[in-house]
């Protein structure tokens, strides 16, 4: 186990609000940071995604950055610019 899972483990034990919020944090943390390291290895910067998407790099970075409430629009958008394909997975 990692030191860094092991404080999280940790923290939620003693910080009940920690606990409850950290799943939802972490979820969209993690959407933000698969977006970021895509646009990554198609070698593109937040300047290329933005003027291919019409928007401001601004915007692309308040997505990889904070990506709470993303419309699955804007994610098949970003894919597509990636010339990648969204699928979205339950399980």
């Amino acid at each position: 186990m990692s030191d860094l899972q092991k404080y999280i483990d940790k923290r939620k034990k003693i910080d009940k609000k920690f606990e409850e919020n950290f799943d939802v944090g972490y979820q969209d943390f993690k959407i933000g940071e698969l977006l970021k390291q895509a646009r990554l290895e198609c070698g593109l910067t937040q300047e290329d995604i933005a003027n291919k998407l019409n928007t401001k790099k601004s915007a692309i970075s308040r997505i990889e950055n904070h990506a709470q409430d993303i419309r699955l629009s804007t994610l098949q958008k970003f894919a597509k610019t990636l010339g990648k394909e969204l699928r979205i997975e339950l399980v």
